[in-house]
């Protein structure tokens, strides 16, 4: 067993983490930064997920740093490979043209600038970064973490930390369990939240699908088929526990769903995606292939950015074919967690032996057998993603809760999204529920542009441990779009910040809410380093 003492203890290196530290270090002040696995960045590296990004988002709707992560990633490309004139010279370059983002990248090379951001700090020792540690316990004494035990992954090695503050930026709330910190999962019944489509009674275990993505790219003429897996036959099942259909299987189109056109301009055979008009459910056109639209979806490289043109795009499978809703990896018993990760990950290779062998193409055969797994992109030995896409946490009870009445465009009308006067950053994201690992039907419905409530940072009762990620107060409905790429990076970047702040005043972060001085300079210092508390008012259009 061995020790170490910092200001600041910063649990998970996703994308919240990683805003955390950086926010720490610019203040001047020392932080410990924790991942379980080898690669820091969470949802954009280890997860392999481009960003999901709302459409004002080169303009304005982020933080300075999330900027400089986002202007990183294209200065990459435009440094290192060899990028096609038109490619190099497009302002907002997108390496994957992914119709998901307007920036789709290689998770490799987001890594790369992650890292290169963080070089600085970890070179004049404010910060320190411990990959491959998970924490297994922690040491509460009123009302306050004074350390968190973790486990050396690679060694068993097992080691204290002790912290003045401790900012929980994992993946799914881990400290939350470990602290005894009251939080909740799942879904909360609509008489706790007062919410439109709350469930009628609490789900705790009713929590959005995780995925197992997964990289792949097409070499023609070639056979790449992999063994067939273990558990083919169980997610080929009219019955799998997923979906209403099978769960492997093409999308039905519905209205407004994309049909794949001709695009005139381009000098390949690029094409673009052009929103059905049909009512009801429609057929597909002749020649509508739902693989060249799913491929584009989260295409991470796009071959023909690049001169001379490699064999084959890049893409991420990350489809509601492959999200996993047999059961849950929170508040779970450790045996039944690790079976259902396993079982997410014999679903994710069972769809890509469907595409290699059964998919139905457009010209009436089937089966790609040219697909090929690209584990140099998710930097694993199968080409499935380094860790579970999650896309719920645990989430503490907060002073504040985000609901659904207060961001829901059906509720608030022409009002927009409820303001709050201790607003630490902002967002927006349609509210996108996918299927949960205890039932639940997928919810997609407009949400205004939202601020981030300070309230919804603060745990009810304790008073140095701060949610940094996807754990902070909303409900299982805000989640929906309380939990994406930029607004998670907001999260951590804020308590970052706010830890910061508390040392260097000697105050704690809820008299930072409480008291308008200590409120008004905070906010000041958020503002100028580049964190929007309030969305422009765009009057007379």
């Amino acid at each position: 067993m061995s020790e170490l003492r910092t200001g600041i203890l910063i649990v998970g290196g996703g994308l919240g983490g990683v805003a955390a530290a950086l926010a720490v270090a610019r203040c001047g002040h020392r932080a410990i930064l924790t991942e379980p696995t080898r690669w820091l960045g969470g949802q954009l590296t280890s997860q392999a997920v481009p960003p999901d990004e709302h459409p004002w988002i080169e303009q304005f709707g982020a933080t300075a740093s999330y900027r400089s992560l986002r202007d990183g990633i294209r200065e990459y490309y435009r440094r290192w490979y060899p990028l096609s004139a038109q490619a190099r010279a497009a302002r907002h370059l997108n390496p994957g043209r992914g119709s998901v983002s307007v920036l789709c990248h290689e998770p490799t090379v987001a890594l790369a600038v992650i890292e290169a951001m963080m070089a600085p700090h970890r070179a004049a020792g404010t910060v320190q970064v411990l990959n491959a540690h998970r924490p297994i316990a922690a040491t509460v004494d009123a009302d306050r973490v004074s350390s968190v035990r973790f486990v050396d992954e690679a060694t068993g090695h097992e080691v204290d930390i002790h912290a003045d503050y401790v900012l929980d930026a994992t993946e799914t709330g881990d400290l939350l369990p470990l602290a005894g910190v009251e939080y909740v999962t799942g879904a909360e019944p609509a008489g706790e939240t007062g919410e439109p489509h709350a469930a009628a009674d609490a789900e705790p275990q009713r929590m959005q699908g995780f995925t197992v993505c997964f990289a792949m790219d097409h070499r023609t003429g070639e056979d790449h088929t992999i063994d067939r897996p273990a558990d083919y036959d169980r997610w080929r099942a009219a019955d799998a526990p997923v979906r209403p259909a099978q769960q492997i299987g093409w999308p039905n189109p519905e209205p407004g769903h994309g049909v794949l056109r001709p695009n005139p301009d381009a000098a390949s055979d690029e094409k673009v995606i052009v929103s059905a008009s049909h009512t009801g459910r429609f057929a597909p056109p002749t020649g509508w292939s739902p693989i060249a639209d799913l491929w584009r979806f989260r295409r991470l490289l796009c071959r023909h950015n690049l001169t001379p043109s490699p064999p084959s795009d890049i893409t991420l499978v990350n489809w509601s074919a492959n999200d996993y809703h047999g059961g849950s990896i929170v508040d779970v018993p450790a045996t039944l967690a690790a079976a259902n990760l396993r079982a997410a990950r014999q679903l994710s290779l069972s769809l890509f032996y469907w595409l290699q062998t059964e998919a139905p193409r457009a010209d009436g055969g089937t089966g790609f057998p040219g697909l090929r797994l690209r584990p140099d992109v998710t930097g694993t030995p199968d080409g499935l993603a380094m860790a579970p896409y999650i896309r719920e946490s645990r989430r503490i009870r907060a002073v504040t809760t985000i609901r659904e009445h207060d961001i829901a465009v059906a509720d608030r009308g022409e009002h927009g999204a409820v303001r709050h006067a201790d607003s630490v950053g902002i967002g927006s994201y349609k509210i996108d529920l996918h299927p949960g690992t205890h039932g639940g039907v997928r919810m997609y419905a407009a949400a205004h542009p939202f601020e981030i409530p300070l309230g919804a940072l603060l745990p009810v009762r304790m008073r140095n441990l701060l949610p940094a990620a996807k754990n902070i107060g909303t409900t299982h409905i805000t989640n929906g779009c309380y939990r994406v790429h930029p607004v998670e990076w907001n999260i951590g970047e804020a308590a970052g910040h706010l830890a910061a702040y508390c040392l260097g005043h000697g105050t704690e972060p809820h008299q930072v809410r409480e008291e308008p001085r200590h409120l008004g300079t905070f906010q000041s210092i958020l503002t100028s380093h580049g964190i929007e508390l309030r969305w422009p008012e765009v009057r007379g259009y």
